[in-house]
C-alpha cells in the first residue's frame, strides 16, 4: 500500500495535533491544584515547596505544549496549502 504525500502529512498532523490536545488536557488536570495566591504560616512551608514543584511541571508541560501546537500549525498550513495546490490543478 503506497500512501500520498497529502495522506503523510494527514496522519503526521492528526499525531501531532492529537498530542497537542493530550498535553492541553493534562497541563489543566495538574493546574487543577495550583493556587493564586498562597498565605502560609511558618508551619506549611512544605505546602510552598509543592508549589514550586507543581509550577516547574506546569512550565515545563508549557515548553513542550508550544512546541507541538507549533508543529500542528505547521502541519495545518502545509495541508491548506497541498489542498489548495490540488484544487488549482484540477482547475487547469
Amino acid at each position: 500500500m503506497q500512501l500520498s504525500p497529502f495522506e503523510i502529512v494527514t496522519i503526521c498532523w492528526g499525531i501531532a495535533t492529537a498530542l497537542y490536545l493530550a498535553l492541553l488536557l493534562y497541563r489543566s488536570i495538574v493546574g487543577l491544584h495550583e493556587e493564586d495566591t498562597l498565605y502560609l504560616s511558618a508551619g506549611e512551608a512544605k505546602m510552598e515547596a509543592e508549589q514550586r514543584e507543581l509550577m516547574k511541571r506546569i512550565n515545563r508541560l508549557d515548553g513542550y505544549s508550544r512546541g507541538i501546537g507549533y508543529t500542528a500549525l505547521a502541519l495545518t498550513v502545509v495541508l491548506a496549502g497541498m489542498w489548495v495546490n490540488d484544487a488549482v490543478r484540477e482547475l487547469y
